[in-house]
């Protein structure tokens, strides 16, 4: 059986205050699974003055766009650097492959190119210096990375969209049912963790395709291609408008204030994907709304200025 540090109270609660200064940042995400990740992979590219995106891991997913969890990282990977490219970021060194497929048990990682990287990325921060893990798909890499070297607990801060608030009544959530072994190490290990909650937080990050075209189409090839995507996704686009989920992940670390957060004790993921209450447990934080208008226009200046650079 894997043996975790314990962090105290204290120590998770220092590790868990909202950043206010420049991060050192590895973007987790399953990028080609919908459009909102690329969204965020872009926010985080666009944001040097707050952070430092150190690397982009390809997470596993599984659904109409994947014939299995190995192909959708695949395609997650080779949409990572088709971003890139339209940013004309060289790619080289930056974009990992992860997990092929998800946790079946405590004592199987599933180890990949992303997995050590996460490893070797988080035992060289320090208590001043912790390295966030934003993760915006199937949390196995991390999950896996925590097995393959517990004491990254120590060093890290992850922030995860997973799940949906503590009060729903199921969190039969994409990102959380897809791998529920990984999903339930994250809440039970102890590290030091910010989930930020689909229903009830996330999904407050509507966007309409008159504001699409408005901010983003016309903003460079990497705009006509966001563009691109969100207006393909719907048909009928009356009356219509689409989450963008992720860039709450990528919104806590570039400001806090734009996802007002919680500290709470971290629940309990039944197997029936609910959640349960137990004071006992550690303290993780939890975001419980999310300022929509601060979050896009954050993105819609980045990208123009990005643009007229």
């Amino acid at each position: 059986m894997v043996k975790f540090p314990k962090l105290t109270t204290s120590e998770l609660i220092k590790r868990l205050t909202p950043p206010t200064g420049k991060v050192r940042l590895v973007l987790d995400t399953d990028t080609y699974n919908e459009i909102d990740d690329q969204f965020a992979v872009v926010h985080a590219l666009l944001s040097p003055d707050n952070l430092t995106l150190e690397s982009i891991h390809a997470a596993p997913f599984s659904n109409s766009r994947s014939k299995n969890p190995a192909d959708g990282m695949e395609k997650s990977y080779q949409e990572a650097l088709s971003l890139l490219g339209r940013l004309d970021v060289e790619p080289k060194g930056l974009v990992y492959r992860g997990s092929t497929a998800y946790l079946d048990n405590m004592e199987n990682p599933q180890e990949s190119e992303a997995t050590d990287n996460l490893i070797k990325q988080a035992m060289v921060s320090d208590d001043l210096n912790p390295l966030y893990v934003v993760a915006i798909g199937a949390i196995t890499n991390v999950a896996t990375a925590i097995l393959l070297e517990p004491t990254i607990i120590e060093k890290i801060v992850v922030v995860w969209l997973g799940g949906h608030a503590h009060y729903w009544p199921n969190t039969l959530e994409f990102n959380l049912r897809q791998d529920i072994k990984a999903s339930k190490l994250i809440f039970d290990c102890g590290v030091p963790l910010v989930q930020i909650p689909c229903a009830g937080v996330a999904d407050h990050l509507a966007t309409t395709v008159p504001e699409i075209e408005r901010h983003i189409q016309g903003q460079g090839e990497i705009g006509d291609y966001l563009a691109e995507i969100f207006k393909n996704y719907g048909k009928d686009h009356f009356g219509w408008s689409k989450v963008i989920w992720d860039l709450s992940a990528t919104a806590y670390v570039v400001n806090p204030n734009w996802i007002p957060t919680n500290l709470v004790h971290s629940p309990v993921l039944t197997d029936q994907f609910t959640w349960s209450v137990d004071t006992s447990r550690h303290m993780i934080r939890i975001a419980r709304s999310v300022s929509r208008d601060k979050v896009f226009g954050d993105f819609f200046t980045k990208l123009k200025l990005h643009t007229l650079a």
